[in-house]
């Protein structure tokens, strides 16, 4: 009788663990569909799911009305740039409030958690003067700065929950032998804590890649990345779905490849420390 409740269970939960999946991958196939489509079926009432004449012209209009290239390219260096700056910055601060924490260290961490939480629309007219103040505006070096700084909360929190679940008898042992504070973070606690950094500068990658506010309104041409791309496709007389369905599907098929590939990693690093 157990046995068959636990079975009946697990069956429960794998079923509805695949619903939870196809559902949230639903939008991304139904986008990736819509993009092989003509504009008249793409808007068609009922919809059309495979039964129509399936043909790449959107995306032959998207190459040469737009120079994809040069978007991607802004992506990756935005992206990358803010993600290795936001960990450059964040592996020393997470490593003093986990191991020489202060009274106050909790309350930092909340205060940094609740910044996340000011809608970026508040800030925005003071950072968009002070980019045109500092000739920032529309620049990559102005965009990694500002993705870095909001997601700095969030690496800095990850990067402590793991550094909280490596045994500081560890790090005292390498002081004892003479090591300095750049060798024990190098040599030490960075190697031991390669899963939580690896999931930590994934997902800011995702998050960085991702992001539409700061990106549509602190760039014009230049440094604009592949949410600029996708917003190109929308217009005063409406939205071209099929062209747009392109533009996305082109825009989201990296990071979904480095997800695919990195999906390993990115588990691993969110449960490290999980089990001991």
């Amino acid at each position: 009788m157990a046995r068959a409740v636990t079975r009946n269970r697990k069956i429960i939960n794998t079923a509805v663990a695949w619903g939870i999946g196809l559902l949230i991958f639903f939008p991304i196939f139904w986008t990736i569909l819509t993009s092989f489509k003509t504009e008249a079926t793409a808007i068609a009432d009922p919809p059309v799911l495979f039964n129509f004449h399936w043909t790449l012209e959107n995306y032959s209009v998207v190459m040469e009305r737009s120079n994809y290239g040069r978007f991607l390219t802004n992506s990756i260096i935005i992206a990358g740039g803010s993600t290795i700056l936001g960990i450059i910055i964040a592996v020393p601060a997470a490593w003093s409030m986990a191991f020489v924490p202060s009274p106050r260290t909790k309350d930092i961490l909340l205060w940094m958690l609740s910044t996340k939480m000011l809608p970026a629309v508040g800030v925005l007219y003071p950072i968009y003067l002070m980019f045109i103040r500092m000739g920032l505006l529309d620049t990559r070096l102005g965009l990694v700065i500002v993705l870095m700084l909001i997601n700095l909360p969030i690496i800095v929190w990850m990067l402590y929950t793991y550094f909280k679940e490596i045994p500081g008898e560890i790090l005292e042992a390498a002081r004892m032998d003479g090591a300095s504070l750049k060798e024990e973070l190098i040599y030490i606690l960075t190697p031991m804590a390669i899963p939580g950094i690896a999931s930590t500068l994934l997902l800011n990658v995702i998050l960085a890649w991702n992001e539409a506010f700061w990106t549509l309104n602190l760039t014009a041409a230049k440094a604009a990345p592949l949410t600029a791309f996708i917003a190109s496709y929308s217009s005063p007389e409406g939205l071209f779905y099929a062209k747009l369905s392109a533009a996305s599907t082109m825009a989201i098929a990296p990071i979904l490849i480095l997800g695919w590939f990195s999906q390993k990693q990115l588990v691993s690093g969110l449960t490290f420390g999980a089990v001991k």
